[in-house]
């Protein structure tokens, strides 16, 4: 049987975290492509870095690609990243990699579909998934979104109240765009910060749709995260979520999930599903969705077209990421029976120190569902893995955990009931 190798592109946490999940099943070994070692790589065992400053660059990046599956001739090459504009090339060039090259990521249409967040709420409004109220803002490029002025009269004629929420339509194009005060996911307070960071995409020419959107009621407790996979033969083989507990406050990782308590949410894992099916998706998807603490009903926000930062809570829960992928793409080294679909267990996913932790928890009953996980199946981090557990990497992500508590007192020092 031919030996597998993981060549993972980026190296994030949610890459580092796959790479654990082949590590933990299979014992893979990987390689990293990035222009440095990165943060959650440092120290680690699990992978050979790859050091390639041009990674972001398309020519140079499928240069290397081709370079590994010329060095790998016997291999079967797993490829793997979780940032989008890495999806899009990939997509983009399919074509012209190497064809052992393996994949579990969507066609350039249905990245499309599902990457343009005005593509996604239509797709969602034909199979019955609520979206939030949103306003598609253009700045002249070859986007579909109306004119400042014209969405900030819709704004004011919807009656929406403030505060609101800004995020880019398309995930790549916010990647490369650059303006004083940009953040992943925009909190406007007031009509005057909404009419600035417009006149900024106004003058960079941003070439895509910002959107605009109302404000689903509740704190950052009433967010849930969604992962899935639909395989060749279209069958969607893993849906699993959790009940997101804290989230990231700095500038540039704002709303990223840094706590999760996994659960079953059957309604929403049947509303990904019929979307999935709708769109012929293939590979892993990721969605963020909200709990309205005013009505209770569910409303998706987006899915990306990738595996998601956190995905390690579905492997904690009971269904390893990286078998399931592998039983779709490389089924001839999986044996026994096939892992349920969704994950069984309520456990407790933190990057998060504990205690910190609970300093955010309000909801009685919520600080007891998260104790009682904890004593049940202790907490569940990413990075500390036994089996990449050299004394230097157990210091660093001791460090790491000191630098993110110093974070959290700087820009959230207190839970607030909007989460901003």
């Amino acid at each position: 049987m031919k030996q597998v190798l993981v060549v993972g592109l980026g190296g994030d946490i949610g890459t580092y975290a796959f790479q654990r999940a082949a590590h933990e099943r299979f014992g893979w070994r990987s390689l990293v492509v990035s222009p440095r070692v990165t943060t959650f790589g440092r120290y680690s065992r699990l992978a050979t870095w790859v050091i390639e400053p041009e990674v972001f660059t398309p020519e140079v990046l499928l240069a290397r690609l081709d370079a590994i599956a010329a060095d790998h001739p016997d291999h079967e090459l797993l490829l793997f990243t979780n940032l989008d504009w890495h999806v899009r090339v990939l997509a983009q060039h399919r074509d012209h990699l190497d064809p052992r090259w393996l994949l579990p990521f969507p066609d350039l249409a249905t990245f499309d579909a599902v990457s343009s967040k005005v593509a996604f709420a239509a797709a969602c409004e034909r199979v019955g998934v609520r979206t939030p109220f949103t306003v598609a803002v253009g700045f002249g490029g070859n986007d579909a979104g109306v004119a400042k002025g014209d969405a900030l009269a819709l704004v004011r004629e919807a009656a929406l109240e403030y505060p609101l929420i800004g995020k880019p339509s398309n995930s790549a194009d916010w990647f490369t765009a650059r303006f004083p005060g940009k953040q992943k996911i925009h909190h406007f307070t007031s009509e005057a910060e909404l009419v600035e960071v417009l006149d900024h995409l106004e003058e960079i020419g941003y070439p895509s749709e910002f959107l605009v959107q109302e404000f689903v009621p509740g704190d950052e407790t009433h967010m849930r995260s969604l992962t899935a996979y639909r395989d060749r033969a279209g069958q969607v083989t893993l849906v699993g979520g959790g009940q997101v507990l804290l989230e990231e406050h700095t500038p540039g990782t704002l709303g990223i999930p840094a706590a999760i308590l996994t659960q079953v949410d059957q309604e929403a894992f049947d509303a990904a599903a019929r979307l999935l099916d709708h769109l012929d998706y293939f590979g892993f998807a990721n969605f963020d969705y909200k709990v309205s603490s005013r009505t209770g009903e569910r409303v998706f926000f987006e899915a990306n077209p990738r595996i998601g930062r956190n995905n390690f809570y579905v492997t904690a829960a009971g269904v390893n990421v990286a078998e399931v992928a592998a039983r779709d793409l490389l089924p001839g080294h999986v044996d026994g029976d096939a892992p349920p679909r969704t994950p069984p267990r309520e456990v407790l996913y933190s990057v998060v120190p504990y205690r910190m932790l609970l300093r955010y928890l309000l909801d009685p009953g919520l600080r007891a569902r998260v104790a009682a996980a904890k004593r049940a199946h202790g907490v569940f981090h990413p990075l500390r893995y036994r089996g990449d557990g050299s004394l230097m990497r157990r210091l660093y992500v001791r460090a790491l955990d000191a630098r993110l508590v110093r974070k959290y007192l700087e820009h959230y020092p207190h839970p607030t009931e909007s989460g901003f």
